[in-house]
């Protein structure tokens, strides 16, 4: 299970360029998540859009409202349940959704202005359909290649 949520001003993002990242971001996690490109893990991936209002955001101290045009915040959360999350993996991961912002806002580099966090969700601390998830379960799906797993069971310590 992941989740990422992408943090902007109001009216940053257009719905075609919600469209695309819907897809593109999910696939910037995907890759690195289970080591492979596979359609069927998508299910486990949401992408949340979050608008503010101009005066609800600043920079430098500075409401946008009132710094005028130019200014372009943007946070996208990753929030993951635990597994192979290395160093590597991680700038992996960021890189990756930083170029599909960039790419759906048609730009040539994304701003230094756009933050991304992530955060692994420790392993017993994520929950759905009524208990406690756990990414070892989902270890036998199908979709992790087998050098994934090995590393994700080593992560955890399983």
């Amino acid at each position: 299970m992941t989740v990422i949520t992408v943090n902007t001003p109001t009216g940053r993002l257009s719905p075609e360029e919600r469209r695309a990242l819907a897809e593109t971001l999910t696939d910037a996690v995907l890759v690195p998540e289970v080591g492979q490109f596979t359609p069927a893990a998508r299910v486990g991936l949401q992408v949340h859009f979050v608008e503010r209002e101009p005066d609800m955001m600043a920079i430098g101290g500075r409401l946008l409202a009132d710094a005028g045009q130019g200014l372009d915040a943007m946070v996208i959360d990753v929030a993951v349940m635990d597994g192979d999350w290395r160093r590597k993996v991680r700038a992996e991961v960021i890189e990756r959704v930083l170029a599909a912002m960039a790419e759906a806002c048609g730009l040539p580099a994304p701003s230094p202005a756009w933050w991304v966090n992530f955060r692994v969700i420790d392993e017993g601390s994520w929950g759905s359909s009524g208990g406690v998830l756990s990414v070892l379960p989902l270890l036998d799906s199908g979709v992790f290649t087998e050098e994934k797993i090995k590393a994700i069971r080593t992560a955890i310590g399983d």
